[in-house]
């Protein structure tokens, strides 16, 4: 390991990136909440003020992915639709197998410039969660408890909502619900078995009715749907934690841009599309594992410095301010304010461990485990 790559695993820099994270994220969500007084005058002007509020979170994680790691993502798709790119609404339909999935989601809307409004199907628990969640509830994001008699209205009426919004978005959807387990798996092919459909080798079974709902309701505002199926090369198993400590990943993507028109309206016929759609995929990816590329031509969108200048803006604005205290602390000589010291560093060591343990696989969401009855009716 070079000079760089140690600094790069040293736990001090994690907290360093942890509390400009926390602190501007805080300081973020405290703004947003002032910004409720526009949404009676002016909706539209509350939407666009969030939506550059919600990029001084989000893009500080995919900061890490691209500047920090050095992750690099080609992308595998039609040259004739490669320009339509960040210029439509769109329903980007990604895979979920990988710990980092979602940054490399967030990756690609903010490559083409709409990461501050574009959009995710979420757990509606998240909604509660400080920085991200909070963000996310001032965004409009669309939050989904996964009983569908409970979220048949208010998706459905969240997602209409966004019918009239200002800025150009990707609305991220994961269908499988849950990241892929061998287990979950091995439950989700015996509902498809149970149900008559094909078998997916590297998928679960698709959850139709939210990506149906999600159509019927954006049908002539967003254009297309970006099919996106991500993989890693020579059988990298990309963390966040790995991520953290600056370890760099090397990211195929392979997006079909696919006009909404061809998606059907009926709610059946569209679950039936969907399935198609995964299997289409399945053999994308047994396609990369055979011969490790994706179809069509590969392209490296530019890297946007953005990023990197909104986390060197608010880690200058709170590091120096932070160090001084650290300083005043530690030269006071107090025996209760080193103790202090000692017990806030250990509390913040803690945090960004549970951070991190969150987003790993085999503690992820035991939801696809337990929920296979229900699948069954879906």
């Amino acid at each position: 390991m070079d000079l760089v790559g140690l600094l790069k695993s040293q736990f001090l820099c994690h907290l360093v990136f942890c509390y400009v994270f926390i602190a501007s994220g805080l300081i973020i969500n405290a703004i947003q909440l002032f910004t409720l007084l526009l949404w009676p005058i002016n909706k539209q002007l509350f939407r666009k003020i969030n939506c550059r509020l919600s990029y001084c979170v989000s893009s500080q994680l995919v900061m890490l992915l691209e500047w920090w790691s050095g992750t690099e993502c080609v992308i595998h798709t039609d040259p004739q639709a490669y320009p339509k790119y960040g210029k439509e609404n769109a329903i980007v339909v990604l895979n979920h197998k990988f710990e980092i999935d979602f940054l490399c989601g967030w990756s690609l809307a903010e490559r083409f410039g709409v990461l501050g409004g574009s959009k995710v199907l979420a757990k509606k628990e998240l909604a509660y969660v400080p920085i991200i969640g909070w963000m996310w509830y001032f965004t409009e994001m669309v939050f989904c408890t996964r009983k569908w008699e409970q979220d048949r209205k208010t998706v459905s009426k969240s997602l209409l909502h966004l019918r009239d919004y200002p800025e150009k978005y990707f609305f991220l959807i994961h269908c499988e619900g849950t990241r892929f387990t061998e287990k979950k798996h091995q439950i989700s092919m015996q509902v498809a078995q149970a149900k008559g459909l094909p078998s997916l080798k590297y998928h679960l079974l698709p959850r139709t009715k939210g990506f149906a709902i999600t159509v019927r309701s954006l049908r002539n505002v967003v254009s297309a749907v970006y099919d996106c199926t991500l993989n890693f090369r020579n059988n990298e198993n990309p963390t966040l934690l790995g991520v953290l400590n600056g370890k760099k990943y090397h990211a195929d993507l392979y997006v079909r841009r696919i006009p909404l028109e061809e998606v059907p309206e009926d709610e059946d016929r569209c679950s039936a599309w969907l399935h198609k759609l995964y299997q289409e995929k399945d053999a994308f990816q047994e396609e990369y594992y055979r011969t490790g590329t994706f179809p069509e031509t590969p392209m490296v969108p530019p890297r946007r410095p953005w990023t990197l200048i909104n986390w060197l803006f608010w880690a200058s604005l709170l590091l120096y301010p932070f160090f001084r205290f650290l300083v005043s602390m530690v030269s006071s000589g107090s025996s209760l304010t080193l103790a202090s010291f000692v017990l806030v560093f250990f509390v913040a060591s803690m945090g960004v461990r549970w951070m991190i343990g969150v987003t790993e696989i085999d503690k992820g969401s035991a939801y696809g485990n337990i929920d296979s009855k229900q699948k069954r009716s879906d």
